[in-house]
């Protein structure tokens, strides 16, 4: 991966992270600026990681669709170009600027990537479009999750009175 490539999806995710953590912390009158930062880096770290896996597991998929296996040097990569509209999708997370919006970029930012790996891995565009939904999908239920588990045990409880 490249340091541009590198760059690109770090900064996704942490517009990603912001467009989701900033409501949240609207809401909380005690969050700390220290606790807030600390929870931004993380969230640009994973959902940098999410964005950077997303065509590895769609390259995964299409290899256990294939009838044959492809070389291994033809695997699947983010380029500048199939990364950049990334950003805009992450900056357009903000729930304010349109879940829409964000929904409808990041499908063609899909489709991008499944037009690179139908032309790699010699799949049909149909085919290849389904590999990076199927697993678009999986690794959005996934961080979905663990932003759900974070918030469940990051949450302080108000102690029970004692009677």
């Amino acid at each position: 991966m490249s340091p541009v490539v590198a760059i690109l999806l770090l900064f996704a995710g942490l517009s990603e992270a912001a467009g989701r953590l900033l409501p949240v912390v609207a809401r909380l009158s005690s969050a700390s600026h220290p606790r807030v930062v600390g929870l931004m880096l993380l969230g640009a770290m994973v959902e940098g990681a999410v964005f950077a896996l997303w065509p590895l597991s769609a390259w995964t998929l299409a290899e256990l669709v294939l009838p044959t296996s492809p070389s291994d040097e033809a695997a699947l990569v983010w380029t500048p170009g199939l990364a950049a509209p990334l950003l805009l999708a992450a900056v357009l997370a903000f729930p304010l600027l349109g879940p829409l919006l964000h929904l409808v970029l990041m499908v063609g930012v899909g489709a991008g990537l499944a037009g690179a790996l139908a032309t790699v891995a010699g799949l049909g565009w149909w085919d290849a479009a389904g590999c990076v939904a199927i697993t678009g999908i999986g690794l959005g239920l996934a961080v979905e999750g663990v932003r759900r588990l974070v918030v469940r045990l990051s949450t302080t409880r108000a102690p029970e009175p004692l009677t």
